[in-house]
């Protein structure tokens, strides 16, 4: 309902009347009113006073707003921004940093009946004023009062709000309107009348992650914005009074409506005629709806983590990676990075097939399987459902598993094999290549540097290593038996292996080799787990927390698989530690170098012979251990060494490669720890994460980025205290051999199946083409209530200065034991062995 002039004097009368009544009514108003000058009628001379001093008074807030606008300078930025580029080691581009996704193009290619629309409907008089429309602002406000909001602002005042929303803000009051319109002039001052019509179609936001009008066309119509006609000009248009409300895609209603208002709009101002207009308003609403997805590059995952290191580096220094035009040179290689993504890609179809097969038998996913049932309740539509009242637990379970559509989009989230894979170059500690997931569209959590899963028995190097730096050698053997263990409150663990123990003498080479669990817990509780952590620490697996319990020998602390090849590549560069590089150098738009970046001294980890021994061990794993299809099936011939991993149920599959110009590698699992592959010949690391090693290093080593004859360096131990000591110890061994097969000759033995000589293969595990079976054994059970210690404080983390590139990670939370392992198994206690007294 409309008010009369008189109407709206009056209700403004009485209001300033209840609001002076309660500013008297106050302390300060009472004290004002017993003023003397107060009880009389202000003289001619006070009310010009009071009328010149409020104008000031105005002017000189004004002008105190002006240093808090955006400058000339932003603004001009603001048009001409230039997003931050990253470049591969090799000169190609792979990624930009853009503040949305927009493509920019000039007034000449945006069809005409886009500005006609724009003009009439949001600014008539645009050509007329310099930023701000002072008849419209004055009508909107008397529109306001009299019941009927109108906003009053011009399309440079829209312009302004969208290019500085956080230095202008939102708030609905005058200062910000004031802010607003100072900004609204420099920008009149600044640009021409079609700058800012540029400007301003190019920086509206659509929604659909679309902003300006040309992926507004493509994203709404599938055309460029030059090939717009009046109908689709006029719905984008009608977008932007609100972009939700007018949605063309969910609201069509609305928008057909809105539609016919600018047109409407156009008519009024001159722009269209009647006759025309009748003809169009009776037209449907023709959309091709397609989501303009934003470029990820070939490396988006890598991108990510650079992001984060650059935004704090552009801080520092006083640049924009969003405007600057600033070049970041990375260590990535473009041919790697593209190698890894196919390799990656080709394991995950095979991975899936197995997947999908396996979870459609009558014991997978189905409403009889508990795991299936816990799943179902653990989603946010389970719980709405509860929570809003109308349902029953068991009746809001009942309908979604009979909800086949909610129950298919469960299981493919949930069963979908996901894969992590990194290559590192161990001289430098260089990234080359970078895949964190099989798909960043599909999923962008990062399974290198972000995922922490049970290493299996890719950790097991770090237990031999620890035993050779206290002095065994890879050929001292031991019996291959069961093995127990106690645990503090008394309990028992008995690590077990996938073939029963053969009670035969194996040497620590070829327990390594073959995975023995038995072996290595028994070998943990003699060199002592402060040891082995020690040992890991000053590798490279720095970030994560470490357990002190003895289930760590078989890797049940969960690490990222950055942690663990930069730990290998300590390994493959003579026990040197060389924290993750990203970055090489950072230019400006111009070509002038910013700030170059070299490695750091490298750490020395241990010492170089104790390291090479543990390379020997580790290129039996390859020659003839749960590596060897490197070999018989990539046809590997290079000096290579590594591990695989399987974790207990096969959740997790491991697998990382050393060559001495590249440490490779990857893991194979599901996001969620309880989804298996269930099978235990697909799960095994070997089947899982060895292919896509393997057939990303055939590739490599056939190429010339590597030296296919490159051999790890060995390190100078001709010293003749050294070697004396060495054929001292010889002595003492053969000794000791002899008079144990002097005593065991008679004795009955069981047929061998591991090697007990070095350089000998096993019964069992032999040269045929059959696969070494993985030991994954069940952990011990963890009291309730223990706690993850925090990581070795002698170990620090890598920063963001000693590692260009790489976001410094945030302080780990500590892990929920329940979902570390896989369904029913908890993990060990977090209680300290009895380690030597000199390692604690």
């Amino acid at each position: 309902m409309r008010l009369s002039f008189q109407e709206i004097q009056e209700k403004c009368v009485s209001q300033a009347k209840a609001l002076w009544t309660r500013a008297r009514a106050t302390a300060l108003g009472q004290r004002i009113a017993a003023l003397p000058w107060w009880h009389r009628w202000p003289t001619r001379q006070e009310w010009l006073r009071a009328l010149v001093t409020l104008p000031v008074l105005f002017v000189l807030y004004v002008l105190l707003l002006i240093p808090f606008t955006p400058s000339i300078s932003d603004l001009r930025k603001a048009k001409l921004e230039q997003p931050a580029q990253i470049m591969s080691a090799d000169g190609k581009l792979i990624g930009e940093f853009k503040r949305s996704n927009r493509q920019w193009v000039p007034l000449e290619q945006i069809s005409p009946s886009v500005v006609k629309a724009l003009v009439a409907t949001e600014d008539h008089r645009f050509y007329q004023h310099h930023g701000m429309d002072f008849t419209r602002t004055m009508g909107s406000v008397l529109h306001t009062l009299q019941g009927n909001p109108q906003g009053g602002s011009t399309i440079t005042q829209q312009l302004a709000r969208n290019l500085y929303p956080t230095e202008i803000g939102r708030a609905r009051n005058i200062n910000r309107k004031l802010k607003e319109a100072i900004t609204a002039f420099k920008i009149e001052a600044l640009y021409t009348k079609d700058e800012i019509l540029e400007t301003y179609l190019n920086t509206v936001p659509f929604l659909y992650n679309a902003y300006g009008i040309e992926m507004a066309a493509r994203t709404y119509f599938d055309k460029s914005a030059a090939k717009l006609t009046v109908l689709e000009s006029a719905t984008l248009v009608g977008m932007l009074k609100g972009n939700a409300y007018y949605n063309p895609v969910i609201n069509p209603d609305r928008a057909l409506a809105r539609r016919n208002t600018v047109l409407s709009q156009m008519v009024k101002r001159g722009e269209l005629k009647d006759d025309e207009f009748e003809r169009l308003k009776k037209r449907p609403m023709r959309l091709d709806f397609e989501r303009q997805e934003e470029p990820v590059g070939m490396a988006p995952h890598f991108a990510q983590q650079l992001r984060k290191w650059l935004i704090t580096w552009a801080d520092q220094n006083d640049y924009n990676i969003y405007t600057d035009g600033l070049v970041v040179r990375t260590t990535l290689d473009s041919r790697l990075q593209s190698w890894a993504q196919q390799s990656v890609n080709r394991q995950m179809r095979t991975l899936q097939n197995i997947a999908n097969t396996n979870w459609s038998h009558r014991d997978g996913w189905s409403p009889d399987n508990d795991l299936v049932l816990q799943l179902v309740r653990e989603t946010p539509v389970y719980r709405k459902l509860v929570q809003a009242g109308s349902l029953s637990a068991e009746e809001a379970l009942k309908k979604l598993l009979t909800d086949k559509a909610f129950m298919k989009q469960l299981r493919d989230d949930k069963t979908r094999v996901q894969a992590g894979f990194l290559a590192m170059d161990p001289r430098n500690s260089a990234v080359l290549a970078w895949v964190g997931s099989r798909d960043y569209a599909q999923d962008a959590f990062d399974h290198v540097a972000q995922a922490r899963r049970q290493p299996g028995s890719t950790f097991k190097p770090f237990v031999y290593g620890a035993a050779l730096r206290q002095g065994a050698r890879p050929d001292d053997t031991r019996k291959d038996e069961e093995v127990e263990i106690k645990l503090p409150g008394g309990e028992i663990w008995r690590p077990s292996d996938a073939v029963e123990p053969t009670g035969v003498p194996m040497t620590l080479s070829d327990a390594l080799a073959y995975s023995k669990n038995t072996i290595t817990a028994e070998l943990m509780q003699e060199v002592g787990v402060d040891r082995v952590i020690k040992l890991a620490r000053a590798l490279g697996v720095r970030q994560s927390p470490l357990e002190a319990v003895p289930a760590l020998a078989l890797g049940s602390s969960p690490v990222t698989l950055l942690e663990m090849v930069n730990a290998y590549g300590s390994i493959a560069n003579a026990g040197r530690y060389t924290p993750p590089q990203l970055v090489t150098r950072i230019e400006s738009a111009d070509g002038q170098v910013l700030a170059e970046f070299t490695p750091p001294r490298p750490d020395e980890a241990w010492g170089e012979e104790h390291n090479y021994h543990l390379l020997e061990m580790m290129r039996t794993v390859i020659d003839k251990g749960t590596g060897r299809a490197i070999r018989k099936q990539y046809g590997i011939r290079a000096d290579v060494a590594g591990k695989t991993g399987t974790t207990q149920g096969n959740a997790d599959g491991w697998f990382i490669l050393m060559h001495p110009q590249i440490v490779v590698g990857a893991w194979a699992g599901f996001n969620d720890a309880r989804i298996t592959l269930k099978s235990d010949q697909w799960g095994q690391g070997s089947r899982s994460a060895l292919p896509m090693v393997g057939d990303f290093m055939s590739r490599a080593l056939h190429s010339p980025l590597l030296n296919a004859k490159a051999r790890f360096a060995e390190p100078n131990t001709s010293h003749w205290w050294s070697d004396f000591v060495g054929r001292l110890r010889d002595r003492m061994q053969q000794w000791g051999s002899n008079g144990s097969d002097a005593e065991d000759h008679d004795s009955p033995r069981q047929p061998p199946v591991a090697p007990h000589t070095p350089g000998t293969a096993p019964s069992v595990p032999d040269s045929n083409d059959t696969d070494i079976t993985e030991s994954t054994p069940a952990l011990p059970a963890s009291p309730a209530g223990t706690r993850t210690p925090a990581p070795d404080s002698s170990a620090p983390a890598p920063d963001a200065d000693s590692s260009p590139g790489l976001a410094p990670a945030d302080t780990p939370p500590a892990p929920n034991p329940s979902t570390w392992s896989d369904i029913g198994t908890a993990l060990p206690p977090a209680a300290p062995l009895n380690a030597p007294q000199d390692a604690q």
